[in-house]
């Protein structure tokens, strides 16, 4: 089945700095800096990457991380359980958001 995403296109991302090189230039030193090691260790940005990734819906980022972190680590449990992080943080901000629809319903209810 044909889909827009193809897992073989994450091997063109540096592409995207083809016509524009000093932006990729600029966005690559400072993703370089933010993925290394620092207060949090490299397996814990790759997780929380993951983590994100999944909230964001990046089928990319999701095969990139999955690999990253177990490159650092990791183990399914560990990457589950940030799943499972995102996922609770998601929904309560999805809900965390009805007080907003609570408070105009009440301004405009009869």
């Amino acid at each position: 089945m044909d889909t827009y995403y193809n897992p073989a296109d994450l091997a063109k991302f540096g592409d995207i700095g083809k016509d524009v090189p000093e932006l990729w230039k600029a966005f690559s030193e400072y993703y370089g800096k933010v993925f290394a090691e620092g207060a949090l260790s490299k397996r814990e940005k790759c997780l929380i990457a993951l983590a994100v990734a999944h909230a964001v819906q990046c089928p990319y980022c999701i095969d990139a991380y999955t690999q990253a972190s177990l490159e650092k680590g990791s183990n399914k449990e560990r990457m589950t359980e940030a799943i499972h992080v995102a996922a609770a943080i998601r929904g309560g901000a999805t809900l965390a958001h009805g007080v907003q629809m609570r408070n105009v319903a009440e301004k405009i209810s009869f």
